[in-house]
């Protein structure tokens, strides 16, 4: 549910930096090097070479990803993805000072991008894992009509995290309700892309076909995943997370199409569990939404989602074994009434900063609900091994009471609430599909309803 921690899907491992360096061909162009640069560099993570990859790491980076770390981290990502077969592609793009090499790479359960940053050193600044931006072509859902709406690319803030984003309107004049979506964890684009899945355009289209606008936008770590890391140390969901939703359901008071007496947060997974906070940020909203929003500490789901993955199989590997062990020696960390921000990142859960688990020390996200006045619409897909039926029992315990709540669960649905059978994994996301339809009419009833 945080940048770098809770999902456990393939897109959560993504908050990686470290220098690392070759000789240069000077025969070759510097796109060309910085190509090949990358993928050597991926082929010595294949494998496993560890030891000599963190000799090029400076100071910073032989503190914040030792080589056990980095172990540790290709671990988790080789327990979800599989072993890597092949590289299949490479691309580069340039942002600001910066060169972004892509390497596509064909694991056992997936494709996956390999992004390799690089500075004017040609050293390697940043390193993120992501299902393929290329993995399948995307389709329209049968309940999405095109002919009914249209979009308007905006800016979501201002200044130096400024966002880009799309409000899509139903057509006509408006005034219309509208909704802000608020991503799960990792560098989410506008979307939500998980694999060939792209969760919060079936929402945006599928509700603007129902009449109501809807507004989604790229997730800060992904727009400012560089400079983000140069504050790590410092970084808490608000940053993350919850400026951005506030900043959006500001900008959306600003746009004359919408009727500013109804507008509406929804939040996914990571999105979800914050949803009290964004609401207690912003007392004017009308409503909210929780998509699979955990109630759970989240240490406690970074481990409840590993023992689960790892449990796939029915075996459980000596690896997997050892991983287990660092995993719950990390999360006892985290709950030590002695942490600090003083706590090295490397001793806490995929090495995210101290701070970050201070500031969720005590959060109780059902709890907090209970301050919001609002309507609330909480909804849960019962094959979710990410947030699970426990988490939305602990939404019910507290809030059950309360006259204006509604909670709805779905049989069928995964953490993406798409539809399937038997056992949610991590592999299922690699499959094409979308947002049920029924998901779709239960949300747009329960908006025009207020």
């Amino acid at each position: 549910m945080n940048t770098i921690a809770v999902r456990l899907s393939l897109a959560l491992i993504c908050l990686m930096v470290f220098s690392f360096s070759y000789a240069q061909d000077q025969r070759v162009s510097d796109s060309d090097t910085l190509k090949i640069l990358a993928k050597q560099f991926v082929e010595r993570l294949a494998q496993e070479d560890f030891s000599s990859t963190i000799k090029y790491f400076d100071s910073t980076m032989i503190t914040a990803l030792p080589v056990e770390k980095l172990r540790e981290i290709w671990g988790y990502l080789i327990a979800q993805a599989g072993h890597m077969k092949k590289q299949t592609g490479v691309r580069i793009e340039k942002s600001a000072q910066y060169d972004i090499v892509y390497v596509t790479c064909e694991f056992e359960k997936a494709s996956l991008d390999i992004k390799v940053v690089f500075n004017i050193m040609k050293e390697i600044a940043g390193l993120f894992f992501a299902p393929s931006s290329s993995s399948s072509e995307y389709t329209l859902p049968a309940y999405t009509h095109p002919e009914s709406f249209r979009e308007k690319e905006v800016v979501v803030g201002r200044g130096e995290w400024a966002l880009p984003g799309t409000i899509t309107f139903p057509l006509g004049t408006g005034p219309f309700p509208a909704l802000v979506l608020v991503h799960g964890s990792g560098p989410n684009d506008r979307d939500e892309s998980i694999g060939p899945n792209k969760v919060f355009r079936d929402l945006a289209w599928g509700l603007a076909s129902q009449g109501i606008a809807v507004l989604r936008y790229e997730k800060r770590t992904k727009v400012y995943a560089i400079k983000l890391n140069t504050l790590k140390d410092s970084l808490t969901v608000k940053e993350e997370t919850i400026d951005d939703a506030l900043a959006a359901a500001s900008l959306l008071r600003r746009t004359k199409e919408i009727d500013t007496t109804h507008i509406f947060m929804l939040g996914h997974s990571l999105g979800g569990t914050l949803i009290p906070r964004i609401g207690m940020g912003d007392p004017a909203l009308s409503g909210f939404i929780i998509m699979a929003g955990v109630t759970t500490p989240f240490e406690d789901i970074i481990l409840r989602q590993l023992t689960y993955i790892y449990s796939l199989d029915d075996t459980l590997s000596d690896t997997e074994k050892t991983q287990l062990e660092q995993m719950k020696k990390q999360v006892a960390q985290v709950k030590d009434p002695t942490l600090s921000v003083t706590t090295p990142g490397k001793n806490l859960p995929f090495g995210a900063p101290a701070k970050y688990w201070l500031d969720l020390r005590g959060y109780q996200p059902s709890e907090m609900a209970k301050n919001l006045k609002q309507p609330l619409l909480i909804i849960q897909g019962e094959r979710d091994y990410q947030a699970t039926m426990e988490d939305f029992r602990g939404w019910k315990n507290s809030l059950s009471s309360r006259q204006n709540v509604e909670f709805k669960t779905y049989p069928t649905l995964n953490h993406l609430f798409i539809e399937g059978t038997g056992k949610s994994t991590p592999e299922e996301y690699q499959t094409a599909g979308h947002v049920a339809e029924f998901v779709i009419y239960d949300l747009a009833h329960w908006i025009k309803k207020y």
